[in-house]
């Protein structure tokens, strides 16, 4: 190809290969200029047909790299790409690093990518000048100045943007038409990069080996995220999401919340910055390599700001504002996600986090400064259970833990008693019967257990989750209670537990429903194949019965009647309607 017109022919076919960008990349490096031929391809390619050539660039910029020579030649290449973008105005910065960022590579070539993504933001001056005058000179509260066009022109001004590669043109030598563009009011390279830079912290948190970049991003970038629309929901989400990638990984968490919600502190009403705690905020001002491990007052001091916050306690928590105009609709949801999200950034393990959020209920009440937490006990229930349905799995999964402890420990007497618990024994495994039936009249009496405890937290957890994170129940019964369940108590404390839940898991899982049903009748046959006598057998057939004509109907019959013949004759009386059969009703023991 060598007149003009076969070369605009051969690039404006549909069928041609998308590597003109990439001719352009390396016309650049061999000769350091380009033609105006160039720019009438640009032209004729298209927004569309655009698109594609800078991805297929993007490979082609990881293949570059990855067998290069490194050092001079690395310079060259980030120095011509950067002027591809500033000095051309072939593509824009967002643009490029937008491609970068969600191309699918693995291993080396990841790397490889990420370390282009880096050099392109740090290395040359013109994106990160740009990104500090923005910054220094405008708020994102635009709607409260007077002067917020005039910064903003003032700024346009003195940083253009061009979309139809004048650059390009003015390079080659050529005739810049007057091209006129449309008013400009709010746009500009920073706020467009902003979304990109939510994608490019999430790749890079996905590999391991490039963490240390993220951070010096950070520190170069994070004031950007002064204008991010939603900066505690973003965090929040990154936090949720990269929970296992962050875990080991405390001084990143440090720095990402120092960053984005550092990025808050000019802007948002005096005290804002309290959606910190301060022990969190003396934990950010340390030195980075500073542990903490915080004490159980803080977590009831945090999760009391939380409890007052949803009783509109006064004096408020966090400071009056307009929440027509706030990221959240009221201070409730306000206080629950900064909650989550301070609980997800703290420097340790998630199983440590949920053992202490259920100590505050269980035994935190003398550590909190402004409420005692017995007094306000189901209040505070709720208010750590919303807590932990809205953390990860391995932080609420300790609930788990804990009803595998009360069945080992304080539920695991064979030999029952019959005589009722007296308050001084309340610090001992309770004898039978035991008390967990109404939590509020155990409190009232000061008779309460850890076993109570469990259970309401427990009730509250599930009360609170959502179906997808409920659907784990069936198999935690089948794998870790069942082998746990010898006698009555626990047999009746596992009902205690499921009871509630079930018209949930009519209405949404009905085959968590079947599951947990059969697995109810097995774990009967297993107690009354294991205990001499049962207390509670009127009880345990009226919830059965319940049961069945009010959830489950027929569905769990075939299994329901293998297991009735083989308990003894007085459960068998009992559940005779089970089986649409009459049995002599002859009780022996």
């Amino acid at each position: 190809m060598t007149s003009e017109n076969e070369i605009l022919s051969h690039f404006a076919e549909s069928s041609s290969s998308n590597v003109f960008i990439c001719i352009l990349w390396k016309l650049l490096l061999e000769t350091g200029r380009l033609s105006s031929v160039c720019h009438k391809v640009l032209e004729r390619l298209g927004a569309r047909a655009l698109s594609r050539h800078i991805r297929v660039f993007a490979d082609f910029l990881v293949y570059e790299f990855s067998t290069s020579g490194g050092g001079r030649h690395v310079n060259k290449c980030i120095q011509h790409l950067n002027d591809l973008i500033w000095k051309y105005n072939v593509v824009t910065m967002d643009r490029l690093v937008l491609s970068l960022g969600l191309r699918s590579h693995e291993g080396n070539e990841a790397q490889v990518c990420f370390f282009i993504i880096q050099l392109l933001l740090l290395k040359p001056p013109d994106f990160r000048t740009r990104v500090n005058a923005f910054v220094r000179d405008n708020s994102p509260q635009h709607w409260t100045q007077t002067d917020w066009h005039q910064k903003h022109m003032a700024y346009h001004t003195s940083y253009p943007e061009r979309f139809y590669y004048e650059g390009l043109l003015e390079a080659a030598g050529g005739t810049v038409p007057t091209i006129q563009y449309l008013p400009i009011y709010f746009g500009n390279v920073c706020l467009r990069f902003l979304p990109v830079f939510d994608i490019v912290i999430h790749r890079f948190l996905e590999l391991p080996p490039v963490f240390k970049s993220l951070e010096s991003l950070l520190d170069h970038l994070g004031s950007l995220y002064k204008f991010h629309a939603r900066p505690v929901t973003y965090l929040y989400n990154t936090l949720h999401y990269y929970e296992k990638s962050l875990q080991e990984k405390p001084t990143l968490k440090k720095k990402l919340v120092s960053a984005i919600i550092g990025a808050q502190r000019d802007i948002k009403p005096q005290g804002w910055f309290r959606c910190l705690s301060r022990g969190y905020l003396d934990y950010l001002y340390r030195s980075e390599d500073a542990s903490w491990t915080p004490d159980l007052s803080y977590y009831s001091n945090l999760i009391g700001r939380l409890v007052d916050t949803i009783e509109n306690s006064t004096p408020t928590a966090f400071p009056e504002c307009d929440w027509r105009f706030n990221e959240f609709p009221n201070a409730t949801a306000h206080a629950l996600y900064v909650t989550s999200m301070e609980i997800m950034a703290l420097p340790i393990i998630p199983k440590h986090v949920g053992f202490n959020l259920f100590d505050v209920i269980y035994k935190g009440s003398p550590s909190h400064q402004h409420a005692n937490i017995r007094s306000n006990i189901m209040s505070w229930i709720n208010a750590v259970a919303h807590i932990m349905t809205s953390l990860p799995d391995s932080y609420w999964s300790v609930i788990y833990e804990k009803i595998c402890e009360v069945l080992k420990t304080d539920l695991a007497t064979r030999d029952v008693a019959t005589y009722p618990v007296m308050l001084e024994e309340i610090h001992r495994p309770s004898p039978f019967p035991y008390s967990f039936f109404d939590f509020k009249v155990n409190m009232a009496m000061h008779s309460e257990t850890h076993a109570d405890y469990v259970l309401a937290l427990t009730h509250a957890v599930w009360h609170h989750a959502s179906i997808g994170q409920l659907t784990f129940m069936p198999h935690f019964i089948r794998t870790r209670v069942t082998p746990l369940v010898n006698n009555e108590a626990q047999f009746l404390y596992v009902c205690c537990l499921v009871g509630p839940f079930l018209q949930r898991f009519q209405l949404e899982r009905t085959r968590c429903l079947q599951e947990i049903v059969i697995e109810l009748y097995h774990l009967l046959e297993k107690v009354d194949r294991e205990s001499q006598h049962l207390h509670h057998v009127e009880t345990i057939c009226d919830f059965l019965y319940h049961i069945k004509y009010m959830f489950i109907g027929d569905m769990v019959r075939d299994e329901v009647q293998k297991i009735i013949p083989k308990l003894r004759q007085s459960l068998q009386v009992r559940l005779r309607f089970m089986l649409q059969t009459s049995l002599k009703r002859d009780i022996t023991e």
